[in-house]
């Protein structure tokens, strides 16, 4: 759990879910100077601690060393 791979997979996952998350907020059509910013960015939060915790979740489940459910062998098979 404590690999360097497995925390760089984790914060990719995290920072990509805080994107998404908060993109998915900025496009329920409300106008950008109406919208609530700190509902927006509250529910980006949540969604990065989910993330995060379903990642370490994961930790024994998928390829071991990252914090993928699905194992991929050939994912990190360095060449």
């Amino acid at each position: 759990m404590l690999s360097k791979e497995f925390w760089k997979d984790l914060a990719e996952r995290a920072i990509k879910t805080f994107a998404q998350a908060l993109l998915a907020v900025l496009a329920v059509g409300v106008p950008i100077w109406e919208l609530d910013w700190s509902g927006a960015f509250g529910i980006a939060a949540t969604a990065t601690v989910m993330s995060v915790l379903t990642s370490i979740a994961s930790i024994s489940v998928g390829t071991q060393g990252t914090a993928s459910v699905v194992s991929s062998p050939a994912r990190h098979r360095k060449e």
